[in-house]
């Protein structure tokens, strides 16, 4: 997967978490859900857009890190939804994969950056 290709998938994650917590019942646990998973989510996506623009290796392991953090925080307001059951798991699955992958991915990018940047000294 490219750089474009990830940073689409990103947003595209974003906007279907944006949609989801946009059902969230009108509670104060479902507005507070809603606000964690908007602004996680979202920030996987812009942070992501970030990374690519990092000038050096440890900037872009810097910023790889935050996207791996928030990614793993939205699977974490993802599986609370379901634990609250908020919403019916099979609404929530899917972003949880989608979750799952993105945050295997960026695990796979920020060992082979630090591998990279180790290999050096």
């Amino acid at each position: 997967m490219n750089t474009e290709e990830l940073k689409n998938r990103t947003k595209e994650f974003a906007h279907r978490c944006v949609k989801l917590s946009a059902v969230l019942p009108n509670t104060y646990l479902g507005n507070h859900l809603c606000g964690q998973l908007i602004r996680c989510s979202t920030s996987v996506a812009s942070n992501y857009r970030a990374t690519c623009l990092a000038q050096s290796k440890a900037s872009f392991i810097s910023k790889l890190s935050i996207v791996l953090e928030e990614t793993d925080e939205s699977y974490f307001w993802l599986e609370f939804i379901i634990d609250e059951k908020l919403l019916k798991r099979e609404l929530v699955e899917p972003l949880l994969k989608e979750a799952g992958e993105l945050t295997a991915i960026f695990v796979s990018s920020r060992k082979t950056a630090r591998n990279k940047n180790d290999s050096r000294n």
